[in-house]
């Protein structure tokens, strides 16, 4: 007998990954603007079903050809849900976009939908089919187990979240720049204190962008030394004060602190 031990940052790499064919708009404008179509082409909506129609929850980044990654308050088991690749406008009709059904969602078993500051936000949605990769289509790369980045690092969020605190989501997929903060910073008494968990990454802060309801489960989206993107955060929590309140950046699960348990699950399963 022998085991085959199965990487997640490898399952990626043998696609290739985090290489989009059409490159983002890497904009330093504070507020959001409407991403280039197909620029960020691992980004999913993750849909469910209500009274027969069907409504955008929340983002999540295809990291395999049948494996999607989002966070755990998205899943609730009592609902039905598709996942849309490939698509930039939720409105229109666009060739290359695709809904697919999920065959199984894994939660972390220690997350704890009471209590979402303890962390372990994370899920994986396992598809029924295969994607076709593609130009729209194309799988986000997973950072290297540990992975921390510096204070003021660039990142983007993106996402069809709320333009605004209690206002409609995006019809178009939104980006914006939002810059690590440290867990130095992010646990001080004037931002989100000392609870804050090693396992979460802060981005944004500044009081003008941040991820707001709808954006949840979407990446946080870096490029690293070799010019390749890479999924460093799961878009978490936002302040009850606001979807960008001053020193309150939004908060993601850090990608980089559940590799083990990423290949574990999607070995498993």
């Amino acid at each position: 007998m022998f085991s085959i031990v199965l990487a997640s940052v490898l399952i990626a790499s043998a696609f290739g990954c985090g290489t989009p064919a059409t490159e983002p708009l890497m904009t330093r404008v504070v507020n959001g603007v409407d991403a280039i179509p197909n620029s960020w082409p691992w980004q999913i909506s993750l849909q469910y079903q209500r009274n027969g129609q069907w409504g955008h929850t929340c983002g999540g980044s295809l990291i395999a050809t049948n494996w999607v990654m989002t966070a755990a308050h998205c899943i609730n088991t009592d609902l039905t849900y598709r996942v849309f690749v490939g698509k930039h406008n939720l409105v229109q009709d666009e060739a290359g976009s695709k809904a697919i059904t999920p065959e199984k969602m894994i939660v972390h078993e220690k997350w704890n939908p009471i209590f979402v500051a303890f962390g372990n936000d994370i899920a994986l949605i396992k598809l029924s089919e295969h994607v076709t990769l593609s130009d729209s289509v194309q799988l986000g790369c997973i950072p290297s187990a540990g992975s921390i980045l510096t204070h003021d690092y660039p990142c983007y969020i993106t996402g069809w979240g709320r333009l605004y605190t209690g206002g409609p989501i995006a019809d178009n997929l939104q980006q914006a720049l939002m810059p690590v903060v440290d867990h130095a910073t992010c646990t001080k008494s004037d931002w989100w204190g000392p609870a804050l968990r090693t396992t979460m990454v802060c981005a944004g802060g500044d009081g003008v962008v941040g991820g707001c309801n709808g954006d949840s489960g979407g990446p946080l989206n870096c490029k690293n030394a070799e010019g390749t993107w890479e999924v460093h955060g799961i878009a978490s929590f936002v302040s009850g004060l606001g979807c960008n309140f001053i020193r309150k950046p939004t908060v993601f699960t850090r990608v980089s602190a559940f590799n083990d348990w990423i290949d574990q699950a999607m070995m498993n399963n």
